[in-house]
């Protein structure tokens, strides 16, 4: 066995730590690797993953902690581990190769390269022996180092085809052309209805991911047109995701996605990005139906970010794993390297546990409101982890409340909360900080909760001290233990931006709108593609041994940066009178017409961009004392009512409309009228006469 770690031991990823221990000769992406493969003339494997991916574990397990795989790699090969969540532009590059090479990719992602980095074969998994229709890992090592030293130069030639492929990848389709028009929008909306399941909700069939983006375009189209299907497939959707097992119903959030139709069995693993995205989204949902089951869903998941995921200084974690040691295991085997672990321990309950922990009366009736059988209610359970256990699920829905059962899951999350704990990955992304910093700012005024907006202020705090260089405009991707590092990526501005906008529209202190725009016009310089729009995914110089500079060209679990800086820069062009910003914002969606027209659903949030742009724009102004019960009424007003493609301001009377004013002067002269705050509503900068009243102002929305 291996005496002492290998290179990885000095990485702050808690991904890459996780493999210091191998007895593989790692080396983290760089010089040192990438010189030791030219001067010795070896291919480089490269293997990529995050620290909460559970096959990431079982071949750490399986091969990378093998000493017979150890020496094969060593001997012929040059070992780099990455962390997708630290280099998405290392990933998305060779995850496109292995999709090109095999139709499909996923994590571990496992490739091999030229000694200049050019993938020649790959895949995902490798099983450590030829199984399940996969090649064994060592044969793979042992076929390609033949290869390599008998016909290396048929290798360097599917390389460099494939290099090709990915460079014409990221050049793209685009055709500069006039921006896509209103049938984008509605074969985007005709998409999702082909393929709504009407009765479990979602679209198409297992597994079911969650796609934040789906329902933020959806909600949209139906504000827009008043189209009731599109409003109600996504109401139905987050319905049934919130009463499935994918929502945890004890500690609040949700699970990374369903492996069955119902929402019922998760991946448990559990991401900030789902969080953050999804507690928007029940957001919308509550302002547009007023149900309170989307307010306490919505609450429930930045609950339980704020309490599991929160660095102490205000900023976010990135995730906790899906496997854990099982209960009854602890004390009795010691926890490493994931050998005892399994799906989803943590979360799991047997009938017994649940009645002798809230006695026969209670824990029955908490048994039927929440599916819990004698003998397990999972439906499938292909690697034998569930049997005789229950995933929690509101089973009585619609079930009249029951003080005992509520205080029944405060006892069995104090209970859960003794168990091992899943794997904690510690690290402070800016992307995903930027997400959960405008959950935290919608949820505080929405809900109208002052403790949520002190959090948004705390993580707008850490983003701008721990991974923002003021000295060279420049934001860094990661945050860990001290340490910033890696430059920040299109996505991070991008999120970080729309995060500023959304924490001004709750605090309404105008120096997060000043350091939006100073972020989006880093982004603007760095990322942007000034001859044919969008934003590029890293900037020119961000690391010269990358293959190709991609684009990112749909929305997925997390949407693309260049929908939401099109979003950010058409908000932002309206409280800096920035026609630039506009101009921007339109190429990019010029830029992305073919695909808009022709594969609308790649792109929901584009879409949602699109519709902005093609609607008049709102201005919604508040004029009044800040803390003042009048000023706070009409507020109250605004937030409880979903209002896309609006703004909204506070013309408080100080600095901080004075510092607005600069940019927009229609807001110079804005005050409260007869000693009363006053709203002033205003389509496109033209605005009606203003208002003291709570519900005149209700009738100026509602028009």
């Amino acid at each position: 066995m291996r005496s002492a770690p290998n290179r990885l031991a000095g990485e702050k990823s808690p991904y890459l730590q996780q493999h210091a221990g191998n007895p593989v000769d790692w080396f983290p992406w760089g010089e040192e690797a990438f010189s030791k493969a030219r001067k010795e003339n070896k291919p480089v494997f490269l293997s990529i993953g995050y620290s909460t991916c559970h096959w990431c574990h079982v071949m750490e397990r399986e091969s990378f902690s093998s000493e017979s795989i150890a020496e094969k790699l060593n001997r012929n090969f040059v070992p780099i581990k990455v962390d997708r969540e630290e280099r998405p532009d290392v990933d998305r590059i060779y995850m496109t190769a292995v999709q090109i090479l095999t139709g499909q990719g996923g994590w571990p992602l496992n490739a091999f390269l030229t000694p200049e980095l050019k993938p020649f074969y790959g895949g995902t998994y490798f099983p450590p022996d030829s199984m399940w229709g996969r090649p064994g890992f060592g044969e793979v090592l042992e076929k390609i180092a033949d290869l390599w030293s008998r016909d290396r130069e048929t290798l360097a030639e599917s390389g460099e085809k494939l290099t090709q492929a990915i460079r014409e990848y990221a050049a793209g389709e685009a055709q500069v052309r006039g921006l896509a028009g209103e049938s984008a929008l509605k074969r985007g909306f005709e998409s999702y209805k082909s393929t709504y399941d009407a009765v479990e909700g979602g679209f198409g069939g297992a597994p079911k991911f969650p796609m934040p983006v789906d329902h933020m375009f959806l909600m949209r189209y139906w504000a827009r047109t008043q189209e009731k299907d599109a409003l109600d497939m996504s109401i139905n959707t987050l319905r049934k995701m919130a009463r499935g097992g994918i929502q945890d119903h004890l500690g609040g959030g949700f699970h990374r996605y369903s492996t069955d139709e119902r929402w019922h069995i998760p991946h448990f693993e559990k991401m900030l990005y789902d969080n953050a995205q999804l507690a928007s989204v029940y957001l919308d949902a509550y302002q547009i139906t007023g149900d309170e089951e989307f307010a306490r869903t919505a609450r429930a998941a930045i609950e339980y970010v704020l309490r599991d995921l929160r660095h102490k200084d205000g900023g976010f974690y990135s995730a906790e794993d899906a496997d854990s040691l099982p209960p009854e295991l602890a004390g009795k085997v010691e926890d490493h390297g994931h050998i005892h672990r399994t799906e989803g321990a943590f979360y799991l309950w047997t009938k017994a546990e649940v009645v002798e922990a809230l006695g026969a009366d209670v824990g029955e009736r908490f048994c039927r409101r929440y599916g819990v059988e004698p003998d397990g209610n999972a439906q499938s359970d292909p690697h034998g982890e569930f049997s005789g256990k229950n995933i929690l699920f509101l089973a009585e829905a619609g079930a009249p409340a029951d003080a005992s059962v509520d205080a029944a899951k405060a006892k069995l999350l104090e209970i859960r909360n003794k168990r091992p704990r899943p794997h904690l990955d510690d690290k402070v992304l800016a992307s995903w900080n930027g997400l959960m910093l405008s959950a935290l700012s919608k949820a505080a005024s929405v809900l109208d909760d002052k403790s949520f907006l002190e959090a948004a202020l705390e993580a707008g705090r850490f983003i701008q001290e721990k991974l923002y260089d003021p000295d060279m405009r420049r934001l860094y991707r990661r945050w860990r233990n001290g340490e910033r590092a890696i430059a920040g990526t299109a996505d991070d501005y991008a999120f970080i931006v729309q995060g500023f906008i959304d924490l001004y529209e709750s605090s309404f202190d105008a120096c997060w709108l000043a350091r939006a725009e100073t972020l989006a016009d880093e982004a603007c310089r760095l990322f942007y593609d000034t001859d044919k729009g969008g934003f590029f995914m890293t900037s020119k110089d961000h690391d010269p041994n990358l293959l190709a500079r991609i684009m990112e060209e749909m929305d997925n679990v997390e949407p693309s940066a260049s929908s939401v800086m099109a979003t950010n820069l058409l908000r932002l062009s309206q409280y800096a009178a920035r026609l630039d910003y506009q101009d921007a914002a339109e190429k990019t969606l010029a830029r992305f017409s073919a695909t808009l027209t022709t594969r609308p659903r790649a792109l929901p949030q584009m879409l949602t961009a699109l519709g902005s742009l093609r609607d008049k724009p709102r201005q919604i102004v508040i004029a009044g004392e800040p803390g003042a019960a009048d000023t706070q009424a009409l507020l109250r007003v605004v937030r409880r009512r979903f209002l896309p493609n609006s703004i909204v301001i506070l013309a408080d009377g100080g600095i901080n409309q004075q510092m607005l004013s600069r940019r927009t002067p229609f807001l110079k002269d804005m005050t409260p009228s007869d000693g009363k705050a006053a709203a002033y509503v205003c389509v496109n900068f033209a605005c009606k006469l203003s208002v003291n009243e709570p519900a005149a102002l209700e009738s100026l929305l509602a028009t």
